[in-house]
Formats: structure tokens, sequence, C-alpha cells
């Protein structure tokens, strides 16, 4: 058969284009702007180099009104976002982030739906300080954000040590295989000596990004079936473990997923990745990497909003897309082995993995690691990891597991949970509830997230249990924007921002996370979302089948249609 003829897609090059061909490889004027004491925040220009070196700068939106009152400019401060690959830390590394958050943070630690670390309230004059000492700790920020490819996700799978030592070992391959090679992050955060050599003169420095990097961000995850934690097809590239007789032997490829949209705008949607074929493990880095170069080359570098890899093959096909993919690695996929997903949830609890050793999936509220009255859950945390010798894992859910403890140990670990308030005692519906950082500190936020969520639990998990469903796991996501970092349009109810206290609401997602959920209501508040939900969730509990979940409980009783790719999700 012919290979299709496919252009780069036309149109002038956006400004972040041309920021990024004149950055000199992300240095820009980033060391000049970080020495200037005048000013707490950041030129427009470095603040948009400024990510990819892991960092947003944002403004405290509780406290713009006063400041403006007062002539004062915005309360700048800057979101430090940590890399680490499959959510995986040290003891010693823990400790080092739980210093830094009273040290140059807001006292909390928070993790990302991304396994990252991430500490808000960094002022500028303590970035690079709170960089060195992430560097340290054997951690970076390097390409945590940015139009590369960030953080690689993979199950923290607490009962097979075995698959999860090799499906973490490829995430970290990976994640350094696809990270920048640009000595500006050593020059201007480590006090590196800046040097320029003839591949930097000649263009070479990038060997796969080249000057402009990626026209936006590229997200990698593996999954290991039956769970879909990662929800690998949300994902870039999503990688899905084949596991035979207890042993690996290759991935499944998934291209193409991606969750962010635009209000109002039916060109940019959410969309679920495709599965293309099957891959051995030795091949896995080739295959990403001929996978980027190409999203580098036909991504929409005109139009930002609509420059993700989803409608690089969306517009162009997916049979050109692996024709293309092929002759750029010069061997072809196999076809896909079979495999099933069953949940996107955590384990919860202690779990005794193939190796003897003992793993603990606590619950975290929204990924926030705080002290609260009568909860002391980062105390508890920071004292476990003083004695602590396996690793922690934060998971795709926004939630820890303590890893890797001996018998010894966890009696240990068990009364340090105890001695802090620490119990596992969320219902269902909260365990299942993912949510964004949102207000005040989100740029990009419309509407509360992390901060009211729970508030609606609240409200809603009366219903539930009053409807009998008080142990039935229910998928919901919430987000500020419709930029998607906590994949509401996989949420089997779902909610993102329109405004302060409005939200547009969706239902009908997959429980595998194998389907979209479809727009049901537009722009409500509390109390109609209360009044909406409370006849559904009661004619679910009367009606469903056996073992039905509630996403495709709703598309059957005619409350939503099934979405059955993104290109549909508007109709």
């Amino acid at each position: 058969m012919a290979k299709t003829k496919v252009q780069p897609i036309g149109g002038p090059p956006s400004d972040v284009e041309h920021l990024k061909l004149e950055s000199n490889y992300l240095r820009g004027s980033l060391t000049d702007s970080l020495a200037n004491r005048v000013t707490g925040g950041l030129p427009e220009l470095d603040n948009r180099l400024l990510k990819f070196h892991g960092s947003y700068m944002q403004d405290d939106r509780d406290y713009r009104n006063e400041r403006e009152k007062q002539k004062l400019e915005p309360y700048y401060q800057f979101m430090l976002r940590v890399v680490t690959p499959g959510g995986v830390s040290t003891p010693a590394q823990w400790l080092v982030m739980d210093k830094l958050a009273d040290k140059y943070g807001t006292g909390s630690i928070r993790f990302t739906t991304r396994q990252a670390f991430q500490l808000h309230g960094v002022l500028k004059w303590n970035l690079k300080k709170t960089i060195q000492e992430i560097n340290d700790a054997l951690l970076t920020t390097l390409a945590a954000c940015g139009d590369v490819s960030r953080n690689v996700m993979c199950n923290p799978n607490p009962y097979q040590s075995d698959i999860h030592s090799e499906v973490y070992y490829w995430s970290q391959q990976l994640t350094t295989h696809l990270a920048p090679k640009t000595p500006a992050y050593h020059e201007i955060w480590l006090d590196g000596e800046k040097v320029v050599d003839s591949a930097e003169e000649q263009g070479e420095v990038e060997p796969i990004y080249g000057r402009v990097y990626l026209p936006r961000k590229f997200k990698i995850g593996i999954a290991v079936p039956p769970s879909n934690d990662v929800d690998v097809y949300s994902q870039d590239l999503g990688l899905i473990a084949i596991v035979e007789n207890d042993k690996l032997i290759g991935f499944n490829v998934s291209v193409g997923g991606g969750m962010g949209m635009t209000h109002g705008d039916t060109a940019t949607y959410p969309q679920l990745a495709k599965v293309i074929g099957f891959v051995t493990p030795d091949r896995i880095l080739d295959l990403a990497e001929k996978i980027v170069t190409i999203q580098r080359d036909y991504g929409n570098r005109s139009v930002r909003k609509n420059a993700r890899f989803k409608y690089t093959i969306d517009r162009h096909g997916l049979e050109w897309f692996v024709d293309e993919l092929h002759d750029r690695l010069g061997w072809e996929l196999a076809p896909a082995r079979e495999f099933k997903f069953d949940s996107t949830g955590d384990r919860y609890g202690w779990i005794k993995g193939k190796d003897g050793k003992w793993n603990l999936t606590l619950y975290v509220q929204s990924g926030r690691i705080v002290d609260s009255e009568g909860y002391k859950l980062r105390t508890a945390l920071r004292e476990i990891a003083k004695i602590h010798t396996g690793d922690f894992r934060l998971t795709a859910n926004q939630n820890l597991v303590i890893a890797n403890a001996t018998a010894q140990k966890k009696t240990k670990i068990v009364a340090l949970l105890k001695q802090y308030g620490i119990a596992e005692s969320a219902s269902a519906l909260r365990r299942s509830a993912l949510s964004c950082v949102a207000l005040p500190t989100c740029g990009l936020a419309m509407a509360e997230a992390e901060r009211y969520l729970p508030t609606l639990l609240d409200k809603l998990e009366p219903i539930m249990e009053q409807a009998g469903l008080r142990d039935e796991e229910i998928n919901i996501r919430m987000t500020g924007c419709p930029n998607g970092c906590a994949r509401p349009a996989l949420g089997e109810i779902a909610f993102i921002g329109k405004s302060p206290g409005k939200y547009n609401m969706y239902m009908g997602a997959g429980f595998s996370g194998d389907r979209l959920s479809k727009l049901f209501r537009e722009n409500i508040g509390e109390e109609e979302i209360i009044d909406t939900l409370t006849p559904i969730i009661n004619r679910y509990s009367a009606e469903r089948n056996q073992g039905e979940h509630f996403g495709d409980f709703v598309i059957r009783a005619g409350y939503v249609k099934a979405v059955t790719d993104g290109t549909n999700f508007h109709d």
C-alpha cells in the first residue's frame, strides 16, 4: 500500500514557538530575571520558559483585591513540580520534600495526578535554593512541565513486586531517555559553568526535540491490567503491560489520548488513545522516541489549543500514523495481545506482596499532605519516613503506598498511624474522587476544585447512604477549568468549572477508563447538582443490573448517550 503523503500543518508559528526558538535552549533571560529584586514576579516570556524547568508563576487570588487596593503587585509565588518516575521516592527523599514544604513552601505537600510531588508558595528568591536542595536529594524539576515528555507514570502494583520493579524500571528509562538535554537547567539553577560546544553551535543539543521542542506537552503512562489506575487511554502514549505466567513479556501500545479542551470550542475535545499493536520491552525506548519525533514534526505549531498529539492523529488518521511510525522504526509492531481492565481505582489497606513484604495504600484527600485537628497526616508520614526501610509510591489517584515494609516495620507503622489519628474510614465515593488544585493559585481556574470537592462529597455521601450505596465506587472528578488535570472526561460523574461556584456536569464515563463522559447539565451550582443527582442515584440503586457501574447505567437509562470517540464528544 502506498504511503499517504502528509505535510506538517501550515499557518504562522505561535508566539510560544518563537520564544522557544529564541530562548537558546531554554535559557532566555531567566538568570537576569531571577536576580531582579524589584519584583517578586517574572516577565511573561521568562515565565513561559520557566515551565520547562518545572515551575509555574502564580499569584494567590485570595489576596488580589486587597493588594490592588494597596497598589501592590500581585502576591507572586511559584509552584514547583518534582519529577518522580512511577511516583517512587525513598524515605530520605520524602524527608527532604517535607523539610522544603516548611522551609520555602506553604507547609504542605501535594501529589499530582501524574504521581509527582508539588510544592506551592515558593517565593522567587527561594526558587534556586529550593531546586538545589531537590537536586541534592537526587531528584529534579527539569521537564516536570513544558512542551516535552512529562513524568512517566506507572502502576504502583503493591502485590506483584517483580512486575512493579520492571514497569518502574521502564518508567525511569523513558523519563531519562526523553528528558531535555540542554545544559540550561544546570547553568541557571545548579551553578553549572556555561559551556558552548560544537554541538550547541550546530543545533545538536536536543537530538530528539530540536531547537523548538514539541508543540505541546507529551504524556506517557504504563498500566498493568487488570488495574487501569494510570488512565492509560488518557495518555499521548500508553503502554499496557502484558503478563504471562507472572512474567512481563511486553506491552500493548496505545496512542493519541488527552483530556484538555476549551469551553465553547468544539474543535477541542478530550480523546481516548487507540491500541495499535504490541512491542517487547527492549524496543520501547526506540518506539517512544520515534513517536515523539512524529509529533515534533507534524504537531500544530500555529494554534496551541490544537497542538496536542491527539489532534495530530485525528487530523491525519491512525493508518497514516502507523505507517509513518513503522517507516521511522524500520520494524513493525506485532498484533496487540489480549488484556482486560476492571477498575481505575487503588486497592486500599494492607496487602502482602509475593516477596513477603507489606504494602499499605493510604487514602489522601485531594492528594494534600497536611496536618489537621485530630488527623496529623503529615507528621505521621514524617515519622514513618524516619524508620521506613522500603519506599513511598505516589499513585495516579493522588494516594500513597507505603511500600516494601518488613513485618517488624509494619507493626511500627501501624502504631504511628494510630498515634496520629490516621484511620482508613473514608467512604467509597470519597476514595474514588479526584480534583485539581484550582483556586486560589492556579491561573487557569474558573472555579474551586480541591477546596470545594470535599464539601460537595459531604452532601452526596448521605444520599448514597440512604440509597444503600455507601460501599459503591463511583468515579467522581472535579476540575476548576477544562484543561483536564484530574482527567474529568473519565469520571462517571464529572464537574468542570465554568465560573465561581458553577460547573458543567458530565456523566457516563466507563468505570475502567475506556469511555468518555458526556455533558448532562451546564453551568449549575451546588443546589442544582444535588437536586439533579439525587433521583439519578436513587434510580441507580433501584434499577441497576447486577455488577452494573454508574457510568453504564446512566447510558442504559437514557440520561446521556455513549461517547464512542472524542470527535463526537460535543455532539
